[in-house]
């Protein structure tokens, strides 16, 4: 059995920069390598076309001189003077022959093999020439000019030197490797400092989630960051944890409420059958506390089966049953029923349906809640008096139907928490007994039939809901 080993970790600092450094020398190794070959060749070209214009000048000093004749190995004052011209760090030879190609002056001594210079440099056409010279694998360039006396040939210049000698280069390499190690050095300074900068505030945000996962949640981050993106993730951290904060709080002061409003019927059923079982009360009393404690037990058995629903939809284990209904229909059956189950005439309830039929795929009981949970909360709000208003809006693939109610409305800080599991309001939870699950579990189900239900507006003349169903495929 093999013994998973655990990745070595390495801090993003050196992470980033043994990285970017690999990729800095591969790269200034590439632009080396192509500077040394552009240097090569343009120093080539520079070389030749000096070694041309020196064999030019020399055929010109040799013409103007008639008197003198063409220079021997006896008078090498012209060669002294050519390489003093040249002064380009190389010593190429010059030889100076008659039509035949015969030697007659150099500056460099005769070999007693060197009579003569190549028969086919004379006679091409070129005058700078690539051979191989004396049956050598060496690379070697010629240079020739005409030398001409009263517009007649009497000879050439022939320059001759290495390929090697002509790309030779110290100063230039030189110049070259300090310019590669200055810009390694510098691109390693700087990737050095921008990956610690990059990385100080993610070990920042890295420290404070520790000390989240504590359950600390003073954290301080730093706010003056020039990058976007990090200061985004350092802003979104510190938001993050004063909502854990938030609801590391609410959820201590929902259980605390939950467990109060579960404990309240469960005593009252305690004390009224205790109160029977003692004989505190008899006849009709007696009969008026066993009511009284049926009325508990059914408080208790709605609060006990919002949170079995609450817990199976939050699992996904309660299936839906998709159907295609006309959502005008659907939406007065809703209310109809909703009506029938009222025993006052105090809640006026109205509803604006769409012009057209329109075909919406849905679960009808899951509907059904939905509307029987915002019209439930409405009726409270407004405290058992008012008038609440449906109106459906045919959107473009969906419809959106709106319930708002003219009752006290939800303060604006407790606005963003309505759809929270067991959040009651400030006003609600001394008024109404309940868990706080029917906006949240309302949520649940619009989600299950593809749909969502979302706060409006709310103030004290009165809250708005909105419930999107998306419109059938047919």
């Amino acid at each position: 059995m093999l013994k998973s080993r655990k990745k070595k970790r390495v801090s993003l600092t050196r992470y980033w920069t043994t990285r970017y450094l690999l990729t800095l020398c591969i790269g200034l190794t590439i632009i080396a390598f192509i500077s040394a070959i552009w240097l090569r060749h343009t120093t080539l070209v520079y070389r030749l076309d000096m070694i041309e214009f020196m064999a030019e000048e020399t055929t010109h000093r040799i013409s103007d001189n008639v008197d003198a004749g063409i220079p021997n190995g006896e008078n090498p004052g012209l060669f002294r003077e050519r390489d003093r011209f040249m002064n380009m760090d190389i010593k190429p030879v010059i030889y100076i022959v008659d039509t035949e190609g015969k030697i007659i002056s150099s500056n460099r001594p005769k070999g007693p093999r060197e009579q003569s210079i190549q028969a086919d440099i004379l006679s091409s056409s070129d005058e700078v020439q690539k051979l191989t010279y004396n049956g050598t694998s060496k690379v070697f360039y010629a240079v020739k000019k005409k030398i001409e006396i009263d517009d007649e040939q009497v000879g050439w210049v022939v320059i001759v030197e290495s390929k090697e000698s002509l790309t030779h280069l110290n100063q230039e390499y030189g110049q070259l490797a300090i310019m590669i190690g200055s810009l390694a050095l510098l691109g390693l300074g700087a990737i050095y400092f921008l990956s610690r900068r990059l990385a100080t505030p993610i070990k920042e945000v890295a420290a404070a989630a520790k000390q989240v996962q504590q359950g600390d949640y003073n954290i301080k981050l730093p706010e003056n960051l020039k990058e976007e993106e990090v200061y985004e993730l350092v802003r979104s951290f510190k938001e993050m944890a004063m909502r854990l904060e938030q609801l590391e709080s609410m959820r201590t002061e929902l259980l605390a409420g939950v467990t109060h409003e579960l404990k309240t019927p469960v005593t009252s059923i305690s004390g009224l059958l205790q109160a029977i079982q003692d004989g505190v009360v008899s006849g009709d009393d007696a009969r008026e506390f066993v009511k009284m404690a049926i009325n508990e037990t059914s408080k208790l058995k709605t609060m006990v089966g919002d949170l079995l629903a609450f817990n199976s939809f939050a699992v996904n284990a309660i299936p839906v049953k998709f159907e295609e209904l006309e959502i005008n229909q659907m939406v007065k059956d809703v209310v109809n029923r909703w009506r029938l189950m009222q025993d006052t005439d105090d809640i006026q309830l109205t509803l604006t349906t769409l012009k057209e039929l329109v075909t919406v795929n849905i679960d009808a009981i899951r509907f059904q809640q939905i509307f029987t949970n915002l019209f439930t909360n409405a009726e409270q709000a407004m405290k058992g008096q008012g008038n609440i208003n449906v109106v459906l809006h045919d959107e473009k693939e969906s419809v959106v139907i709106t319930v708002s109610d003219y009752g006290q409305g939800i303060p604006k800080e407790e606005q963003d928490l309505v759809f929270e599991r067991f959040y009651r309001g400030e006003n609600k939870k001394y008024e109404v007994r309940g868990l706080g699950l029917g906006l949240p579990l309302s949520k649940m189900m619009a989600q299950s039939i593809l749909g969502d239900l979302h706060l409006v507006e709310s103030s004290e003349k009165g809250t708005t809901f909105k419930l999107i169903i998306p419109k059938s495929n047919k």
